[in-house]
């Protein structure tokens, strides 16, 4: 066996830089965050062959005095910590004193800065150590060209330009989305690429991710104690393919953690289900003494020292902005085109209640003879009319549709004035026209009184000739091992014969539902998932299932004060803007946007 000997100072280093030093893009990250830790207002970014061949990175921060400039490019060397006191409390980007000595291990590398009060810059490289005297107005510039030219086994890692430089370029945005205060502009081969002036976050946020995200973005506010999180998560009508834009930041520094991927995870499980990814970008600010930054050399990992506490404060945070009602969530989309409500004239006795009835009120779904429609408790004001529906597809009394009520520009869905087909409803609110899908919107009513029942002693409704239905071998056999869990959820099911199962009570918010639909809906489930603990973790898929069963068909006509009824609990009901599976429940379409329809003023 070979003598055991020291490492040359120079493999140690090329070591080092296989765990900072991936791509140009990690290159790249430890460089602007680097730039600021020296507290840069401006920080200017140009790439040559995806930053392969040059990275350049010039800033204004306070620069690096002459003494110090050579030691920059030794390991360990920082002025970031002193103390172990110092590493358990780190509020820098940067505090290892490894990344400048890795790259200039396996690149060229040029430092050139000026010091605060410095009467001229310096300039070192990876070869000549003593500074020497260099032009420069302010701040610092680092040059690192011919990544790996001197390990080419590594450098032939490497991607494609293209490749390496879209890496670069995430990597760019996603330390801009950290620092909206911050001036930051990037070319590549000469050609500016992004250029974002200092603002504020939601300014940084729509010019990095866009206007369609901050279209379907909620604004996230939490805080408890030393805990803030803040920032903007997208509802699922934006959801992703994949996980290009997810962003979470622990005082600044963007991380990818377990604990907090779960968390986001959940918030979004009750809105967002299959393969689809979330949007959000989120800001979480805490005692830096209470997260280990000191796990990865990448830094993008940390440990919270209290995992469980952290994980629930994210999760209800996020959970409380996208559960918000829709009165909360309507944000104007064109303020310069909203138009005033007319006063209210002349109401029939129908359009009264449906406005003015008491919060406590309830409604009732009025079917015709047979009609597989819900009886359900109101959220908020309503009434269900008899009124009949016209055969032209619009009930009686939305033909013509009558002036709306005073107060109406308070109601962000506005006021009903038709209905499509029977599937859509047609409202007008105080920037132009909302359509409704009456299916979708009644079905997430359901699901969220389903829940706040199940949560307590569920409302049973019997019934005076049980419901027979026919049942396979299985069914039956589902039916008898999970008739506590069913009872539980206000179904008394029972064996009626060697092939049929009997229901003598539902559910009270689905006692106009189609029982055999939803029992066997409900049996499948079952089946699917036996063990009672699996049961009660699926507990809100079965609930999704037995409002989307009970929630109002396509075709069904309804009158205005129906149509009202069903907007005014839309305003009252948490995550109201989607159904159970992650569509949109309403969409507005602006004075504007119906005027470029039209081509008005044009």
């Amino acid at each position: 066996m070979p003598a055991i000997h020291k490492l040359p100072e120079v493999l140690i280093n090329q070591i080092a830089a296989g765990e900072v030093v991936e791509r140009p893009a990690s290159v790249l990250k430890e460089l602007l965050e680097n730039s600021l830790d020296a507290g840069s207002r401006a920080v200017e970014v140009a790439l040559l062959q995806g930053g392969v061949k040059q990275l350049r990175i010039s800033d204004d921060g306070c620069g690096i005095e002459r003494d110090d400039l050579a030691l920059a490019l030794e390991r360990h060397a920082t002025s970031k910590i002193a103390s172990l006191e110092d590493l358990e409390a780190v509020g820098t980007m940067g505090f290892r004193g490894e990344a400048l000595a890795a790259i200039a291990s396996v690149a060229r590398t040029r430092v050139t800065s000026r010091a605060t009060g410095a009467a001229h810059a310096w300039r070192v490289t990876e070869r000549e150590r003593e500074p020497v005297p260099a032009a420069l107005n302010a701040g610092t510039v680092i040059e690192v060209e011919d990544l790996y030219y001197n390990t080419p086994a590594r450098r032939k890692f490497l991607k494609s330009e293209g490749t390496e430089f879209g890496h670069c370029d995430d990597v760019f945005r996603r330390i801009a989305l950290a620092r909206p205060d911050v001036g930051f502009q990037l070319s590549h081969n000469g050609r500016v690429s992004l250029r974002l002036a200092a603002g504020d976050a939601q300014r940084r946020v729509r010019e990095v991710l866009g206007d369609d995200f901050m279209a379907h973005c909620r604004a996230v506010t939490a805080e408890s104690g030393a805990l803030r999180l803040t920032g903007f998560a997208a509802l699922p009508a934006y959801a992703r393919a994949n996980r290009d834009a997810q962003f979470f930041y622990v005082n600044g520094r963007f991380v990818r953690d377990k604990l907090i991927q779960h968390a986001l995870r959940e918030a979004y499980a009750d809105i967002l289900h299959g393969a689809r990814h979330p949007a959000f970008v989120l800001f979480l600010d805490m005692d830096p003494a209470g997260v280990d930054v000191n796990v990865h050399p990448a830094k993008t990992e940390v440990r919270f020292r209290e995992g469980r506490a952290i994980h629930q404060f994210v999760f209800h945070g996020l959970s409380r902005a996208l559960a918000a009602p829709v009165q909360a969530a309507a944000v104007p989309p064109d303020a310069s085109r909203a138009v005033e409500i007319p006063a209210y004239a002349g109401p029939t006795e129908q359009t009264r209640l449906a406005v003015e009835e008491p919060a406590a009120a309830r409604f009732t779904w009025q079917g015709g003879a047979g009609a597989s429609t819900p009886t359900a408790p109101r959220a908020s004001h309503g009434a269900w009319s008899d009124a009949p529906p016209r055969a032209g597809g619009f009930p009686a009394a939305a033909m013509p549709p009558p002036a709306l009520p005073d107060g109406a520009a308070g109601a962000p869905l506005g006021y009903a004035v038709g209905q499509i087909h029977g599937v859509y409803v047609l409202a007008q609110n105080a920037h132009g026209l909302v359509l409704v899908d009456m299916h979708a919107a009644h079905e997430r009513i359901l699901y969220e009184q389903l829940k706040h029942v199940l949560d307590g002693t569920p409302g049973v409704q019997r019934l005076l000739i049980p419901a027979v239905f026919n049942a396979s071998r299985i069914e039956l056999a589902t039916a008898e091992e999970h008739a506590e869990t069913l009872l539980r959820m206000g179904f008394d099911v029972a064996a009626a014969g060697p092939a049929e199962l009997a229901v003598r009570s539902v559910p009270a918010l689905l006692g106009r539902a189609n029982v055999a639909d939803l029992l066997h809906a409900l049996l499948a489930e079952l089946r699917d998932f036996p063990a009672s603990e699996v049961i009660a973790a699926r507990r809100n898929e079965l609930l999704a299932t037995m409002a989307c069963h009970g929630a109002v068909r396509a075709n069904r006509q309804l009158t205005l004060p129906e149509m009202n009824a069903l907007l005014r609990d839309m305003e009252a009901t948490e995550r109201a803007d989607q159904c159970n599976h992650g569509r949109p429940t309403w969409t507005q379409l602006s004075m504007t946007e119906l005027d470029r329809l039209f081509m008005r003023g044009q």
